[in-house]
């Protein structure tokens, strides 16, 4: 990462998931990771779920096995004992976009909402994180939101634009009223294609923006926790 302009150096190293992804197995990609870079400095990993200290404290979409394992302490010692920061998803990727991208100079509540195999959420208050949010777990419809009106979900359902367009403008919709944004900053890999489906959001008072870094957010915001920025 060149945290100077919050941008990657080299191209991204993408490695499958196990199956079953256990710790011991996801420390075995993440070295594979490293490796390819030859990288020997402090790594920042990003986990979906609640991670407090460096501890796991929720697994939602992963493995129950990462509950309460101090993964910090695991991927060093499978590092060679390289320095390991460890960090919820959305609130790396959410910290990325405040510095770098779609928040950059915004106060107020912002929340960056991350569309994917669930919804990852990261909560801002005058720039100043607010972690673990985990706004995906919110009920919606008698369901967790995220079963309704996640990325996978459109997949899963064979849902149209316009069809996910309706359930996440429900969820915006009920989180606004939780927390009353003045921004929502919508990441993951759909917003790679924002144009398909931010234009049918109706009726949220918020502003509602794609992330500039896209995909890559968690990446940047992994390296700057590393880098203790």
């Amino acid at each position: 990462m060149d945290l100077e302009r919050g941008d990657l150096t080299e191209p991204r190293h993408k490695v499958l998931t196990p199956q079953p992804a256990t710790p011991s197995d996801v420390a075995g990609c993440v070295a594979e990771v490293v490796a390819h870079f030859g990288w020997s400095g402090p790594v920042g990993v990003t986990f979906p779920g609640v991670v407090t200290g460096s501890t796991v404290r929720t697994a939602a979409n992963v493995d129950k096995g990462w509950i309460d394992v101090d993964a910090a302490a695991l991927l060093g010692e499978r590092l060679g004992g390289l320095p390991v920061t460890v960090l919820n998803d959305a609130d790396a990727a959410g910290v990325a976009e405040m510095r770098y991208g779609a928040g950059r100079g915004r106060n107020g509540t912002v929340i960056m909402l991350t569309f994917g195999t669930g919804i990852g959420s990261a909560l801002f208050v005058d720039g100043r994180l607010v972690p673990n949010t985990e706004l995906g777990h919110l009920e919606l419809n008698g369901k967790e939101a995220e079963k309704h009106a996640s990325t996978k979900a459109k997949e899963d359902k064979d849902l149209s634009w316009e069809e996910w367009a309706h359930r996440v403008r429900k969820y915006l919709a009920h989180v606004e009223m939780l927390f009353s944004p003045e921004l929502f900053i919508v990441g993951g890999g759909v917003s790679r294609k924002a144009e398909k489906f931010l234009p049918l959001i109706k009726n949220v008072r918020a502003e509602i923006v794609p992330a500039r870094l896209q995909n890559n957010a968690g990446i940047v915001g992994a390296a700057m926790a590393a880098a203790g920025r």
